[in-house]
């Protein structure tokens, strides 16, 4: 199985990267946290079924994942896996889906 990123997704794992280096001061602190998120997409395409359901939450078929603080929530499609969001776990994630 492959996985894909979702634009929303990306712009997530942008943001991410702009607040960590703001925040910590370094480029490498932020490179290794975006680096350890990415990493989990390939362990999330080898193991669809690792992460928790969270239909009621986030819609039929979606799965979360915990990356240290972050969060990625993903669903299976098309024999991929499709990464729809990332954000940071005291975040109301249910909301990113309002919108």
């Amino acid at each position: 199985m492959a996985h894909r990123v979702a634009p929303q997704a990306a712009s997530d794992l942008d943001d991410v990267w702009y607040y960590v280096a703001k925040e910590s001061g370094s480029f490498e602190v932020a490179n290794r946290l975006i680096d350890s998120i990415t990493d989990r997409f390939f362990l999330l395409a080898c193991h669809p079924h690792l992460g928790r359901a969270r239909d009621d939450d986030f819609g039929v078929g979606a799965r979360s994942f915990p990356v240290g603080e972050y969060v990625i929530i993903y669903c299976l499609k098309n024999a991929d896996v499709l990464i729809l969001r990332v954000a940071h776990g005291r975040r109301d994630i249910a909301a990113l889906f309002d919108q």
